[in-house]
């Protein structure tokens, strides 16, 4: 009937006002539902929250081990290459740091990658942990030179590094895009310092990192959903219009059987239908 009122839901981003104001829709009530908005940000504010104190809580764990440090001989705890002592390193390396300016090196890369590799990739990133630990420290016992010592937590913000700039480009949202940028432009050295150039310096542990990195991109890349793409304001007209096209079709309209039945079927042929005639050439 001309004067039947549609319910319609708002979609997402604009408001009845704003419908109101861009159409002209007199027979057409807005119930306004929840908006996400709100919760997506306290989703993000959370997730945030969450990476900031993992990151933290890890870097002041490897604050308290270098204080233990002074009191004891923790060289069986690092990464010997070549021998089976040294395999106890691959578990206790990343917690061990030979000055304070090493450890402060490496509590600002991680406090960084670690929080933007939380809060992008929350899943990825739990996943990935344990692979980028015992990659720095197969890298350094497989390529590290005989009677040397590696050590230090370097390793896993290398592979952090490396995470998430090959999560950018296999996904390629805007998170995504936006968190492989600020990783290439705060460390983008990390692809120089996977090589030797520096004496004392654990390239090998760079290296082993970087590539469990890489691979722990591959592997888990899909670990963490997709975030839904913001539609265009002409994407929401044409959604809002096939809305309204929609609702009058089903008022003054009668949809069409999804299944039509067959009630009627030729019966099997048992005699032939028709004769083919042979037609003569006309004569030259």
């Amino acid at each position: 009937m001309l004067g039947q009122e549609y319910i319609l839901a708002l979609l997402p981003g604009l408001t009845a006002r704003d419908i109101a104001k861009r159409y002209a829709m007199p027979h057409v009530v807005f119930m306004a539902t929840p908006s996400t908005r709100d919760s997506m940000r306290m989703a993000d504010r959370t997730r945030l929250r969450r990476a900031i104190v993992a990151s933290g809580v890890f870097v002041v764990l490897l604050w308290l081990c270098f204080g233990l440090q002074q009191t004891f001989d923790w060289t069986g705890l690092t990464v010997t290459p070549h021998t089976t002592e040294g395999l106890v390193g691959l578990l206790t390396a990343p917690l061990l740091h030979g000055s304070f300016a090493h450890i402060l090196a490496n509590s600002g890369a991680l406090l960084m990658l670690g929080t933007l590799a939380g809060f992008v990739y929350p899943h990825a990133s739990l996943r990935a942990l344990p692979l980028l630990w015992l990659g720095s420290g197969l890298g350094a016992w497989l390529l590290g030179q005989p009677e040397s010592h590696h050590l230090g937590a370097s390793g896993i913000s290398h592979g952090l590094g490396f995470l998430v700039f090959t999560l950018g480009l296999l996904r390629r949202d805007r998170a995504s895009i936006a968190a492989g940028m600020i990783a290439f432009f705060l460390y983008g050295g990390m692809l120089m310092t996977i090589f030797p150039r520096e004496v004392g310096v654990s390239w090998e542990s760079h290296l082993g990192g970087a590539l469990a990195g890489v691979l722990a991109a591959f592997l888990f890349r899909a670990s963490d959903p997709m975030p839904e793409r913001k539609k265009y304001s002409w994407e929401l007209e044409e959604e809002l219009e096939r809305q309204q096209a929609q609702a009058g079709f089903d008022t003054f309209e009668t949809r069409a059987p999804d299944d039509v039945p067959v009630i009627w079927q030729r019966d099997v042929e048992t005699e032939q239908r028709g004769t083919v005639l042979p037609f003569k050439r006309q004569s030259d």
